[in-house]
């Protein structure tokens, strides 16, 4: 895969990054769309699970709870390594409590780090938020290039089962920062630790710049639904699904990998399906 650019900084292993992004999951915003991912969820007993750019694990949580504890294993992958200690906490958060080798995490870059699994190794995939910062670099042409965007997508149709669903969130393009926050503020009477919440808070809208700046230099990806459909197509995805969520500053969507290769050959969603689950207000 593509090397990194010379002056690429990149703060996501950072320790303060990952904790400042903790918070976040308290915020009303947050909670919104972990609810309406949650709801596309269908864990089934003794299924297999990866949750991509896991940070401190409340998708891992939604999957397990949801199943009320039944699905073999969930993992967690996420390059920040502070969050192996949100997910040793979350173990015993989750009722039934669970164990290391079924609610796990694993301290990698998902740019590049999934052939470690073999092809059809989980029953699904969830990922919140994550994917669109999948970055490569391209030293021949001297820029940064979709090439690791378009891989995560070819890597997590190889990784899923047939039938099997890849339930996900991207923001929108040119994210408004300050409407998630401002929408948040009637929430923080209910929050505790207001004041570490605040400071994380103004620290995620540093963030938030630097993210916006770097995606329009073609590093990370904020795209256009349209877009998003059409690569998930072009890869074999179907029965698309899509609405907008996290006050308008995210799109959910849900597509499956076909029961079989014909299927996927031949199946072209038709224009009504690309958008089952209506959007909110």
């Amino acid at each position: 895969m593509a090397t990194a650019a010379p002056d690429a900084v990149n703060y996501w292993p950072d320790s303060k990054c990952a904790r400042a992004f903790w918070d976040q999951c308290e915020a009303p915003a947050y909670q919104q769309l972990l609810a309406d991912t949650t709801a596309l969820l269908e864990p089934q007993p003794g299924d297999r699970w990866l949750d991509l750019g896991c940070g401190r694990g409340m998708l891992s949580r939604a999957l397990w709870q949801k199943s009320g504890g039944t699905v073999a294993e969930i993992v967690g992958l996420d390059c920040a390594a502070d969050n192996a200690r949100a997910y040793e906490r979350l173990r015993t958060q989750v009722r039934p409590t669970a164990t290391a080798d079924r609610l796990r995490f694993v301290c990698a870059d998902f740019s590049a780090g999934l052939a470690a699994w073999s092809d059809a190794s989980f029953d699904g995939v969830v990922s919140g938020l994550a994917i669109q910062y999948a970055e490569s670099y391209s030293q021949e042409l001297g820029r940064w290039t979709m090439a690791a965007y378009d891989h995560l997508l070819t890597e997590v149709h190889r990784l899923l089962r047939p039938g099997a669903a890849f339930v996900f969130s991207v923001n929108v393009p040119e994210p408004a920062w300050a409407r998630v926050a401002w929408r948040s503020l009637p929430g923080l009477l209910r929050i505790p630790r207001r004041v570490r919440f605040l400071k994380r808070s103004l620290r995620m809208l540093r963030y938030g710049r630097w993210l916006k700046q770097e995606a329009r230099r073609g590093r990370f990806h904020y795209l256009p639904i349209e877009a998003i459909v059409n690569k998930l197509q072009a890869i074999g995805f179907d029965r698309i699904e899509h609405r907008l969520s996290f006050v308008g500053q995210a799109y959910l969507l849900r597509c499956h990998k076909p029961n079989s290769m014909a299927q996927g050959q031949l199946s072209v969603p038709p224009p009504d399906l690309l958008c089952r689950v209506p959007a909110d207000g």
